[in-house]
């Protein structure tokens, strides 16, 4: 199975786990590599690939910097994505209640309104918290992984 790991970053958090899975997927014998959503076009979504998408939220729960491209495209592309798999991978802060992790969740509900599936749980890193945040992408990454092979 060949994964590949968008991001969508501001600070650089997300690059920084999306290598980290990569990595980690590379490194236990699968085919993945991390690209920048604003490398990324809506019409290379293949279901071929499994995708992983890791994206951080910025100011009132907007997409960061490296997304907002790919999110216009997206928004405006009208392909049919059914059979397309992906997982999510949010970043944010739980102090701020009402946009937590708003920025994976704008890139989610373009995925299924075109058709795609998400498999496994939906992944998030807590600001808030006093965990790393490639630690808890890598804890999820497993579960991920084997509901992508089972489905």
């Amino acid at each position: 199975m060949n994964t590949v790991v968008l991001y969508g970053t501001e600070s650089g958090n997300s690059e920084l786990i999306a290598q980290d899975l990569a990595d980690k997927l590379n490194a236990d014998g699968h085919s993945a590599e991390a690209i920048d959503l604003q490398d990324f076009e809506p019409e290379s979504l293949t279901p071929e690939n499994f995708y992983l998408v890791v994206c951080s939220t910025h100011g009132d729960g907007e997409l960061p910097n490296t997304a907002i491209e790919f999110h216009e495209k997206f928004t405006a592309f009208s392909g049919d994505l059914t059979g397309v798999k992906y997982a999510m991978f949010g970043l944010g802060d739980s102090f701020y209640e009402e946009t937590y992790s708003q920025g994976s969740e704008h890139l989610d509900r373009r995925f299924t309104e075109l058709g795609a599936t998400r498999i496994g749980e939906y992944g998030r890193h807590d600001a808030s918290s006093w965990d790393l945040p490639s630690d808890v992408a890598l804890e999820w990454l497993p579960t991920v992984i084997e509901a992508a092979e089972a489905a």
